[in-house]
């Protein structure tokens, strides 16, 4: 990472998307695993925002997008290590609008839901068992079996989320502060 920040040591926007995960039970979490969700979901965009934050301060602009989840404000109970870390990116994102205040310095969160992420499509189609089915029916079957409350019936494509971005990282969203923006396709049951 300190080769990257030595190679570019000036953005005007900085994605902060870097995240794993597993499902995985609590009793079977071990310390080395939480050092290492700890590590790759919360302390690379730690270290990303704090060194490219410092130059966007001296140029009085910039915009800082952390790519959270759902999971975050509604955790499933199936993989704790990544809630917890996931839940930590909302409240570093919310500290660091606040230390931008007065500046042309946007921080904000997106929170997506369950994202059709090339691993997960490659774990349906071979989780599949009937050949004659389409893509479509597969995804389709799943988030009724497993995700019964989404609106969207369907996965969330990286591209909606790439969009979203770009809108918080444009001139046309400004005003948009330490938000924690839900795209979680109806997933999350509160009107807020």
């Amino acid at each position: 990472m300190e080769n990257i920040m030595g190679d570019v040591p000036e953005v005007d926007i900085l994605i902060n998307n870097l995240g794993i995960y597993e499902m995985m039970s609590y009793e079977d979490i071990t310390k080395e695993t939480w050092n290492h969700y700890f590590n790759t979901n919360f302390l690379v965009a730690d270290r990303l925002s704090r060194f490219y934050r410092n130059k966007m301060m001296e140029n009085d602009f910039g915009r800082i997008i952390f790519i959270s989840s759902d999971q975050a404000v509604m955790p499933s109970g199936g993989m704790p290590q990544y809630t917890v870390t996931k839940s930590m990116i909302l409240s570093l994102s919310k500290s660091l609008s606040l230390l931008t205040k007065g500046r042309d310095i946007s921080v904000n969160t997106i929170l997506p839901g369950t994202t059709l992420s090339d691993n997960v499509k490659h774990l349906l189609e071979n989780n599949n068992t009937d050949p004659n089915k389409t893509f479509e029916e597969i995804e389709r079957e799943f988030i009724a079996e497993n995700i019964p409350g989404a609106t969207l019936q369907k996965f969330i494509r990286p591209i909606e989320i790439g969009r979203v971005a770009a809108f918080l990282a444009s001139p046309y969203s400004t005003a948009i502060r330490g938000a924690a923006l839900r795209m979680e396709g109806g997933i999350i049951p509160t009107i807020v």
